[in-house]
């Protein structure tokens, strides 16, 4: 009897999709029953070879070697993977499977991830491919209700194959040539690369901001205040407060305008880690750990997406959701919405997953059992689907002029008409912990006003300071790299910016875990080496325009608009440039990224400077020998650290004041005067010269 083989991305996903399917007999790998075997990979099983496998004097890091380009590409299974690896290969080509079902996470990774391990495996047998956006049982079996042909992703994994050689060729080719150049693992990306030099840009913005002082000068009658405009110099406010000291002000225009603000978009994955790092202070990885953790427990959508709205076939679902909702969430309560669905179904707006909501299952179980993470981040996007659905805001700006002392002074004031979407806002907002800084609206209603009108005022004088740009918080670097290289773009490009909303948050975690960014508070800022490196690198490297525009060019691919194989060309093109402009550079540069180095004192034997190395205290002048190690057996008998402390006293003194020697022959601690006694040979030794 023939049975079929499904392959899912994670053992949880397994597991899940073996109970929807009737496989509920658990093997070493796998599970099997119903007709069906599902097994696992455990993320990216097969990866690339490492350089070294293709040339062993690619082990060493040499110029010469550069660019390495392989032909063909070789791949390799890791070990601590290959148990896994070899219970698939002994499933795929099990005679009695007559048919593969990949169902790895429906997305270009997943799907690379699939083909490696297909292809690796030697297996030439059909393959089905599930599509699904949500991990519930109905979702999985409608998703087998309707397998595809996996030919039908064959794009998608060109674009997915693509941007893994080209990452591989970029990273492995720049981080040499840059570190053998520079002396210092520097490490170059694709994407990470352009991302950092957006930080530097920034960093510098705010180093170089000048702030400049201005006064304006504010007319008040009772309630009512109005500003005059920025003043340059305090003489100048000063005889304007003066001036209006005691005179009368007049209305001269009074504009009232009515404005709509239209319901917010639904959650894509960047907004929705945007939003989460803003309110809660949640990195973007974690954000996308929780809700992957949300998904496979069946609460959530899937979140690696880059839409914000659903099908037209989902209307029902979503009116059902929304009364759901009403009744589950505690700041809903007592709340009359009339869900106006429509807003937020376009299918032409969808490529492979519909925007972030949470599930029926959801529905069912409520928030029991979940961490508080998880509580917060289901509780974001159950909000913003009701917001989504509900009323604009609908308000009225009201601004007076006022003309006093041949000046003129205006006042702003906001009145809410139908608080609309923003009524739920605020009530989500309200039940929030003082984790985020959210400024709430103040709103300044002014008082009845009329043209012509006339009132006795009094003035003030404000002394203000224009603002430095801010730094980087994930969520603003999160939408400027969505933004990046945009202005650039063809108007109809369909994915702009840098990397994919799958992609970013493992960018940044890379960034600050290399040393070259570094997390303060919500800020990121670049470190000294990321700031060096920025500037060292070439435009190609850190333009966040071209790299948007690899990324353009690898949607088009997935849709079957552009050619692989001159893409990869072109990567190919740009690496050999590379590595032919970079042959060399001038000597002072060399040392830009070299730590620098502390003074101890000066050498006993030389006068040169004695510098502190990680396990000594060494002279600077090669060709001196003069070395005191730290773990020296004088100190260690006696279990005192040798800190650079008492080594500049003994550089400097001869001898040092040491508190705290422990005694072999007593076991008790005694306080002395250690003496340096250098004999010029290739050990310095250390006499205790005890205190009276």
């Amino acid at each position: 009897m023939s049975v079929q083989l499904v392959i899912a991305e994670k053992p949880s996903v397994a597991r899940n999709i073996a109970a929807v399917i009737g496989a509920a007999e658990k093997q070493n790998g796998y599970w099997q029953g119903g007709g069906y075997l599902v097994s696992w990979c455990i993320g990216h099983l097969v990866s690339f070879a490492e350089a070294g496998q293709y040339d062993e004097k690619y082990c060493k890091w040499r110029y010469e070697d550069l660019p390495i380009l392989p032909q063909p590409w070789q791949f390799i299974v890791p070990d601590e993977k290959k148990q896994q690896f070899e219970v698939l290969r002994a499933l795929l080509n099990r005679p009695d499977v007559d048919s593969v079902t990949a169902a790895t996470d429906a997305g270009r990774e997943g799907e690379l991830i699939f083909r490696f391990v297909y292809q690796m495996a030697g297996c030439t047998k059909p393959v089905k491919r599930l599509w699904i956006s949500s991990m519930e049982d109905a979702a999985i079996r409608e998703g087998f209700a309707n397998l595809c042909p996996d030919s039908d992703y064959d794009a998608l994994y060109q674009s997915a194959l693509c941007r893994a050689k080209a990452d591989w060729l970029v990273g492995i080719n720049a981080t040499r040539l840059f570190s053998v150049l520079y002396h210092k693992t520097l490490t170059v990306g694709r994407v990470q690369t352009p991302t950092l030099k957006m930080l530097v840009d920034r960093d510098a913005k705010i180093l170089r901001f000048q702030k400049e002082r201005y006064y304006t000068v504010g007319i008040q009658s009772g309630s009512l205040k109005a500003d005059s405009g920025r003043i340059a110099s305090m003489d100048e406010a000063d005889t304007l407060k003066n001036a209006c000291a005691g005179a009368s002000a007049i209305c001269s225009s009074v504009k009232r305008e009515k404005k709509t603000e239209q319901p917010p978009k639904l959650y894509d994955l960047t907004t929705l880690q945007r939003e989460a790092n803003r309110l809660f202070g949640f990195t973007a990885k974690q954000t996308l750990d929780y809700a992957q953790q949300l998904y496979e427990k069946k609460l959530l959508t899937y979140p690696r997406t880059d839409s914000q709205y659903l099908t037209e076939d989902m209307g029902q679902t979503a009116q059902h959701l929304v009364s759901d909702l009403l009744g589950l969430l505690p700041f809903a309560q007592g709340l009359a919405l009339t869900a106006e669905v429509g807003r937020v179904l376009n299918s032409k707006k969808v490529s492979d997953h519909h925007a972030i909501i949470p599930t029926a299952e959801f529905v069912k179980q409520g928030f029991t059992g979940l961490a508080e993470s998880e509580c917060k981040l289901l509780n974001l996007v159950c909000s913003k689907l009701l917001c989504a659905v509900a009323a604009p805001h609908e308000y009225e700006t009201v601004t007076a002029v006022f003309s006093c002392a041949g000046n003129e002074f205006a006042a702003k004031g906001k009145t809410v008409l139908v608080p609309g979407w923003k009524e739920i806002d605020q009530r989500f907002r309200s039940t929030l912990k003082a984790d985020g800084e959210e400024e709430t609206e103040t709103l300044n209603t002014l008082p009845e006003l009329t043209e012509g009108q006339s009132y006795s005022v009094v003035s003030d004088i404000s002394e203000h300071f224009t603002s430095p740009p801010k730094a980087y918080t994930e969520d603003t670097l999160l939408s400027a790299m969505e933004r990046a290289g945009a202005e650039d773009m063809p108007e109809n490009a369909e994915r702009k910016g840098l990397g994919t909303p799958a992609t970013r948050a493992a960018i940044l975690e890379k960034l600050v875990q290399m040393g070259f960014v570094q997390r303060k508070s919500k800020q990121l800022v670049p470190t000294k080496d990321g700031i060096n490196l920025a500037v060292v690198l070439p435009e190609s490297l850190t333009s966040p325009a071209l790299t948007a525009e690899w990324e353009n060019r690898l949607t088009e691919i997935a849709k079957g608009n552009a050619d692989p194989d001159e893409f990869m060309a072109e990567i190919e093109a740009q690496v050999r440039q590379l590595v032919k402009t970079y042959s060399c550079i001038s000597a002072d540069k060399q040392n830009l990224f070299q730590s620098e180095r502390v003074i101890i004192g000066k050498c006993p034997r030389c006068s040169e400077n004695v510098y502190e190395g990680k396990k000594n205290f060494y002279c600077g002048n090669r060709s001196c020998q003069f070395v005191m190690w730290k773990n020296d057996r004088f100190f260690e008998q006696r279990k005192k650290a040798f800190t650079p402390k008492i080594a500049a006293a003994l550089l400097k003194n001869g001898k040092a004041k040491v508190k705290g020697l422990y005694s072999e022959k007593t076991g008790k601690t005694y306080d002395a005067t250690v003496l340096l006694a250098d004999t010029g040979g290739k050990y310095v030794n250390y006499r205790v010269e005890r205190k009276e």
